[in-house]
């Protein structure tokens, strides 16, 4: 992984940032990178270890602490409660990152409807509903940022996986709604569309001789995409930098797509 001097958005110090799947992962690099701005971040995550050990973590980094939040995003009703709980413990919610998700592969001869519901919720639906939360927060101060994650994964035709495909590509549509629906209220909506980023996972699950092959023959550049890579993305589309970038695909593949 490339090390690279980090950008300081001033406009960052000091917002309150709700991230969801921040234990691990792509989560978890843009959980450090918004505390390095000093930010006052709140993560959620179903794995509590991980999630625990982040905070410990970045708290010995003299960094501001994050707060750990366990929560399952199937559970619509203690999701938003949690949104508002944030805002009325720390201010209003500035940013929201809608991170959390799961790649999980299927054969679509074997996906039952309770598979599919079951995938739409943790792909998708809770985007809806933290944007629909954090919604009464960020226009009474003035304005935010929603930051939704979609995937190359549909823009590519890849199968093995047809209820996460779905629900990536319907995260663009929504995010365009979003915008369309809260530009009034000075919030703007952006998807971050990742390619293949080189999570813990990632590697130990896919990434053997085929991968490097893929890698190699249809990435523009010829590096591999790391966790920081999105989050420095994340970083510019949340401050005052991209103030009137909003509805729009920020792809960071290294030229997969």
């Amino acid at each position: 992984m490339v090390e690279i001097e980090r950008a300081v958005y001033p406009s960052l110090k000091g917002r309150t940032v709700f991230i969801t799947g921040g234990g691990s992962g792509i989560g978890a690099s843009i959980v450090e990178h918004f505390c390095e701005q000093q930010c006052r971040v709140v993560f959620v995550d179903i794995a509590v270890e991980p999630s625990r050990g982040l905070v410990e973590s970045i708290a010995s980094t003299g960094a501001p602490a994050p707060r750990f939040v366990e929560c399952d995003l199937r559970d619509i009703a203690r999701l938003q409660g949690i949104v508002t709980r944030t805002g009325e413990e720390l201010g209003p919610i500035r940013v929201l990152v809608n991170n959390a998700g799961n790649d999980d592969r299927h054969h679509f001869a074997k996906v039952t409807p309770e598979y599919w519901d079951d995938r739409i919720a943790v792909n998708l639906r809770h985007q809806f509903f933290t944007a629909q939360a954090v919604h009464p927060q960020m226009k009474a101060a003035g304005g935010g940022s929603i930051i939704n994650f979609g995937s190359i994964s549909w823009m590519n035709a890849e199968g093995g996986y047809a209820a996460y495909t779905a629900s990536k590509a319907a995260v663009h549509g929504l995010t365009r709604s979003l915008a369309r629906d809260f530009g009034p209220d000075r919030i703007r909506a952006n998807t971050v569309v990742p390619g293949w980023v080189m999570t813990e996972r990632q590697i130990k699950l896919w990434l053997d001789d085929d991968g490097e092959r893929q890698i190699r023959e249809l990435q523009c550049l010829k590096e591999k995409v790391y966790p920081p890579d999105i989050a420095r993305m994340v970083l510019w589309l949340a401050a005052d930098d991209s103030r009137l970038c909003t509805a729009q695909n920020f792809v960071v593949d290294a030229g997969w797509t």
